[in-house]
């Protein structure tokens, strides 16, 4: 792993000069990085805060997930899904995935490695991280990891993104992100707020029904919601393969031409549509339309009621824009996730204040003095892993002739 591996007298820390590059996030991402440095004869080093890889789908996903795309679309680089697996694998399906993946590839993370820091230094031109070990539940064990290269593998999805609402905090009741919710079993019979009207906030709709919970679902913000198949072949499939021959725009009419012939419209069940097309939207916002499984036929039915705005929460439940005012038993925020890159990477310009690149796709992957990011485009793991394949090939170039002089490196530790 490193040239260097020294612990600092009378003081709990340690500095390591790691041989490649240093990986930060052991997600999808993380491992797709590491996998494709792997086939160039690179080492890397993962560092994730987590004590497991994929810990967003190990331990912030509820159980009824499924992927909202084919498999075939959601594949890491260089090994594919097994064949007997559906065309939708499950949560538990893929995590298997993902650890039959860091098997492969003898992927062995360094886990509850929380990053405090990552800073260039330009003086020695390498990159200072600095982490603490969480493995014994509180900070300790100090370890500075120096390495040429840094990527940034934490994602779009690495916090929980929890909304100003007023008067959240006086809600009596359990309020929980979609990141700790589980089942809809632990709220039959209740009255459920779900804040948010995105694919987790129509899912988790879905769930509480069939588990007897009364849902309400708030759609504050217009969305697009799309049959998850069309003619038995994948909406996004067929959009894809549209694009090889027709405009976007194009594809986008028909693709809203076919939503609502399969699905009606949907702005009589408040759900109003965004008046930009939804592959055009994704690509400039990164916001994804709805793939539906089954809640729209439930709000169809009435078995989701569909809201307005949060003017207000309450003791016991909330004000709505429209000035209806209801009680609840539970509020749970479908509101999404967010990056976490601004609250560590330091003085770098290649981020933006939201830790998204500045660079919008596909030129994102890449910044300056030998740093990278994957999993950032807004495309989920079919932009990681494009992400990936072209990380490794830069490093790998680079790396060949940093390999000739690393042995005469001399770096001190730095204690700040």
């Amino acid at each position: 792993m490193g040239l260097l591996d020294t612990d600092l007298q009378g003081q709990n820390h340690r500095c390591v000069l790691v041989n490649g590059p240093i990986i930060i996030g052991a997600g999808p991402s993380g491992l797709a990085a590491s996998a494709c440095l792997r086939s160039h004869g690179v080492p890397s080093i993962i560092l994730e805060k987590t004590d497991c890889i994929a810990s967003l789908w190990q331990y912030r996903a509820y159980h009824r997930l499924k992927l909202h795309l084919p498999k075939h679309f959601c594949e890491l680089p260089l090994m594919d899904f097994p064949p007997n697996f559906p065309l939708y694998p499950t949560k538990q399906q893929f995590i298997s995935y993902i650890e039959s993946y860091a098997e492969k590839f003898e992927i062995r993370p360094e886990f509850n490695r929380l990053v405090k820091s990552a800073s260039y230094d330009p003086v020695c031109g390498f990159w200072r991280v600095k982490t603490a070990d969480l493995s014994n539940g509180f900070l300790g064990n100090f370890v500075e990891y120096i390495g040429k290269w840094l990527v940034v593998a934490t994602g779009e999805n690495a916090e929980p993104l929890i909304p100003e609402i007023d008067g959240l905090n006086k809600f009596l009741g359990p309020v929980l992100h979609t990141s700790v919710y589980k089942t809809g079993e632990e709220f039959k019979e209740q009255k459920v707020l779900v804040v948010g009207c995105g694919n987790s906030g129509m899912e988790v709709c879905l769930d509480l029904c069939s588990h007897g919970a009364e849902a309400y679902m708030v759609a504050r913000n217009s969305v697009h919601i799309l049959p998850r198949d069309m003619f038995g072949i994948s909406t996004f499939g067929v959009a894809m393969s549209l694009l090889n021959f027709f405009p976007l725009k194009l594809v986008d009419k028909f693709l809203l031409l076919m939503a609502n012939l399969m699905l009606g419209r949907t702005e009589k069940y408040g759900l109003r549509r965004p008046s930009i097309g939804p592959i055009e939207l994704k690509n400039g916002s990164g916001k994804t339309p709805v793939l539906d499984v089954g809640a729209l036929s439930k709000i169809k039915s009435g078995g989701i009621k569909v809201m307005g705005g949060v003017k207000e929460v309450t003791h016991r439940g909330a004000k709505f824009v429209n000035g209806e005012e209801k009680e609840f038993d539970a509020l749970i925020l479908a509101t999404g996730y967010k990056s976490n890159v601004p609250t560590w990477l330091k003085e770098c310009d290649f981020f933006s204040e939201d830790g998204m690149p500045k660079m919008p796709f596909p030129n994102g992957w890449k910044g300056e003095k030998g740093l990278y990011s994957v999993g950032f485009t807004n495309r989920g793991i079919l932009g990681a892993a494009q992400d990936a394949r072209k990380v490794a090939s830069d490093i790998a170039l680079e790396w060949r002739k940093f390999s000739q002089f690393k042995r005469f490196i001399v770096i001190k530790p730095s204690l700040k």
